[in-house]
Parts: structure tokens; C-alpha cells; sequence
């Protein structure tokens, strides 16, 4: 599921095209948003989506997000992480599995400048991570619930995992665009960063212990991991939060979901499907219904906690439907 989901061609023809955005996070960063408003923003609430590693909003688990999210009612806002989606002039510095403090800026800017009244926040992958940082560290008063799908929430077992020779395709292929960025970057601010390593580089780890870890002032990529890891800030939680992850998930092991710190804390929910893969859950598609679950289920989750201020189409009865749909996906 998690190659057949990522290669199978997608289109939206509701979606409506997106208006660009930019927020400034830091003094030294500018991250890119495509958003998508109903007629009147600040009457709706608003999901914010982030992506993960490597990722962008033109991911097509982003835009099938927003396509459901936005005809159910919901403003849709899709984050682009630092200098991802071609924005590596708009920041100085690189981006990171923990900084949640990104996306509580934005969330910042748009109850403070446009009034949005209640916000969720979807993330995959290392978007999972930095929503649930979010979530468990420093909360903004609007937002209402959070869903994170297939994320890193264990950093170092995650990377542990994927240095396993069956996962090699994924290894090569993170590292790949990494390296990618990486020079990018450097083009675009001659001197910033030393390049001398890349080319020895053949592991995500090996990446993070020569730049992320470094530039971002931790000791090395083992200290990075743990303290990035929401697995740490868990426990914290207070709002109404899904966990959703696989079985059989190249490299998100499941065990960290059954951690004590998750499992005690009554505003977790933990959905482990059988099957599903990476970002994949793909089920029987029925009418009116595209057959990509996870997405589905964070629209409902996402409109069980937001359906008092927008019922949607279907109304507060359709918002009101349960928490993980019977019917997961299969092999």
C-alpha cells in the first residue's frame, strides 16, 4: 500500500485551486501555505495539514485531505515544512522532525489576523510527529483535536527500522532527496553550509548526524532523535488526538504506539489497522467514497470536534459518525 498509493495518479476536479500564503515563522524563515477558503473563513474552521519527510503540499495525500476536508465545509490550509514545495530562499536554516514551533506560528497568525475561530491539525509521517509535539508542548487555545497518521512518534526506533536491509528502497530514496535539498540550498546561499560530506552520505542517520543535528544545535543525530521525538511529550496531551499506524509499516514500528505514556492518556486514541502500510490505508472504494481511508477518518475525526461551528453537507448527524470507521483497510 504504501508504493501503490504513493504511485497511482490522483485528481481533484472539486478542488477549487489554492491561494498562496506565506508566514514568517522566525526572523530568518518564511514558510508557504496553499490554502483553501470557504466563502466566509472565519465563520468555518480550519484544518491545517502537514506533510512529511521530504514531502510538500502538492503531495497527493495532502491534496486528498483537502479535497475532502474542503467539501466538508472546513478551511483547508496545507503548510509547507522550511524549504519545502521549492522554498529554500525563503529561509535561512533547515527544518526538523520536532519543530513544532512552525506550525504554532501559523496557527498564531491565523486566529490573531483572521479571526478563525477552531482549528485541527492532520499530520503524516513527520507531520504526525510535529502535531503531536504541538499538541503535547505548547497548545494554542483554538486548536480542538489533532489526528496523526503513520508518524514518527519514536524518532530513533523509526530510523532504527529503516536502516533494515528490507527498507533500503525507502532509505535510498529519503536520502536521495535529501541530498537533493541539500545542494539547493546551497546554491541558493553560497558558503551557509559545508557540502564536503554529502557525496559519503548513504543514511538518513548519516545525514542527520553531519547537518540537521549540527545546524540545529543538538549534540548528534541520537540526541536529535530523542529529543524530537513527541513520544517524550505524549503523556501531555489534552486534546481530543487519533493515532492512526499500521502493522505493517516499513519503518513506524507499532510498538511505540502501545507505549504507557499513549496508552494512559485518556485523550489518545491508537487506531492500529492490520494493513495499511506507510501513508497508504487503501480500502474498497464505494460510491462517493475514493477508497483512501486514513483521510476519510481524520475528516470525520477532525469533524467530530469542529461540527459545532460547521456542520458541513451532511449535517451535524454526518459529523457525528464514529471515531474510526468499521471497515479498515486490507491486504
Amino acid at each position: 500500500m504504501t508504493l501503490y498509493t504513493w504511485a497511482r495518479p490522483r485528481h481533484f476536479p472539486r478542488l477549487p485551486a489554492p491561494v498562496r500564503r506565506y508566514f514568517d515563522v522566525a526572523s530568518d524563515a518564511r514558510v508557504l501555505a496553499h490554502c483553501h477558503w470557504q466563502r466566509s473563513p472565519s465563520a468555518r474552521p480550519t484544518l491545517l495539514a502537514l506533510h512529511g519527510l521530504e514531502g510538500s503540499s502538492r503531495a497527493h495525500y495532502m491534496r486528498g485531505l483537502a479535497d475532502k476536508a474542503f467539501s466538508a465545509g472546513l478551511n483547508v490550509v496545507l503548510l509547507n515544512q522550511r524549504n519545502c514545495g521549492d522554498t529554500e530562499h525563503l529561509s535561512r536554516g533547515l527544518y526538523h522532525s520536532g519543530l513544532s514551533c512552525d506550525p504554532a506560528a501559523v496557527i498564531r497568525e491565523l486566529t490573531e489576523v483572521d479571526r478563525l475561530p477552531a482549528i485541527a491539525v492532520v499530520g503524516y509521517s513527520l507531520g504526525g510527529n510535529l502535531g503531536l509535539r504541538l499538541a503535547g508542548t505548547a497548545p494554542p487555545r483554538v486548536l480542538r483535536a489533532v489526528c496523526a497518521i503513520s508518524p514518527t512518534m519514536d524518532l530513533g526506533r523509526c530510523v532504527d527500522a529503516l536502516e533494515r536491509r528490507s527498507n533500503a528502497i525507502y532509505q535510498w530514496n529519503f536520502v536521495r532527496n535529501l541530498k537533493r535539498r541539500m545542494r539547493r540550498k546551497a546554491r541558493v546561499l553560497p558558503g551557509a553550509f559545508d557540502l564536503d560530506a554529502l557525496d559519503r552520505i548513504r543514511t538518513v542517520r548519516e545525514f542527520d548526524d553531519a547537518f540537521t543535528a549540527p545546524h540545529h544545535g543538538f549534540r548528534d543525530a541520537a540526541d536529535y532523535y530523542h529529543r524530537a521525538s513527541s513520544l517524550r511529550v505524549v503523556d501531555r496531551i489534552a486534546a481530543p488526538t487519533l493515532i492512526i499506524s499500521a502493522e505493517d509499516d516499513p519503518f513506524v514500528p507499532p510498538e511505540q504506539f502501545r507505549s504507557p505514556a499513549a496508552a494512559a492518556n485518556p485523550n489518545v486514541t491508537t487506531a492500529i489497522t492490520r494493513h495499511g502500510g506507510h501513508c497508504g490505508y487503501y480500502a474498497d472504494p464505494t460510491p462517493g467514497f475514493d477508497g483512501y481511508w486514513a483521510e476519510r477518518t481524520a475528516i470525520d475525526f477532525a469533524r467530530r470536534h469542529l461540527c459545532s461551528l460547521s456542520p458541513g453537507p451532511g449535517g451535524p448527524a454526518d459529523a457525528s459518525r464514529s471515531r474510526v470507521p468499521p471497515r479498515a483497510p486490507r491486504a
